[in-house]
């Protein structure tokens, strides 16, 4: 078994969201695939945010794919230039107004789905966040802020209030770093 040659690849859409492109590829033992469609988005970043008393910072939003509305960690998109540290530090102020003077914990990164896609996610920690500003939100963006005790999310995962699966990843990802520090 050995990695697949790109024979050819075009680009059948491209937008600010992302792209779909169509590579043709051989695998090691010479069998062609003609038609393997690869969704290109942006790395993005999550974070668990957790307040001095123990809160967890959560935004609550309509996803229009889902039809309904998800209780999520704050997460988004790198911008260009950006570093993963600096990306979640901005994403986290400009849709909560959190922040903190701690540095943010890398908890972990990880392949979105490298089957079709290929952006990965990158997890962090934030500790002893507090409110400082206003929302920030993008022209489209209606995000409410909630805060819940940390140790009632995974209640909340169980009792199918919380089902996104990058939300759930970084809470048990914090709970472990918790729990061993």
């Amino acid at each position: 078994m050995g990695k697949w040659k790109v024979l050819n690849s075009e680009y059948k859409y491209k937008s600010p969201f992302g792209n779909l492109r169509k590579d043709t590829c051989e695998m090691s033992d010479g069998t062609v695939i003609e038609d393997y469609y690869v969704n290109e988005y942006a790395d993005w970043v999550n974070a668990v945010v957790l307040t001095v008393d123990e809160q967890i910072i959560l935004v609550r939003q309509y996803r229009h794919p889902g039809q309904d509305f998800y209780l999520e960690v704050p997460a988004g998109k790198i911008e260009e230039g950006e570093t993963y540290e600096e990306a979640i530090v901005r994403e986290v102020r400009e849709e909560t107004g959190f922040i903190s003077n701690t540095k943010p914990i890398l908890l972990g990164e990880f392949m979105v789905n490298p089957a079709t896609q290929t952006n990965k996610v990158v997890t962090f920690l934030i500790k002893d966040a507090y409110h400082a500003y206003e929302q920030q939100l993008d022209e489209t963006e209606r995000v409410e802020v909630v805060h819940y005790p940390f140790e009632r999310f995974e209640e909340m995962i169980q009792e199918k209030e919380i089902t996104q699966l990058f939300s759930v990843t970084a809470y048990y990802l914090a709970k472990n770093f918790l729990s061993n520090s």
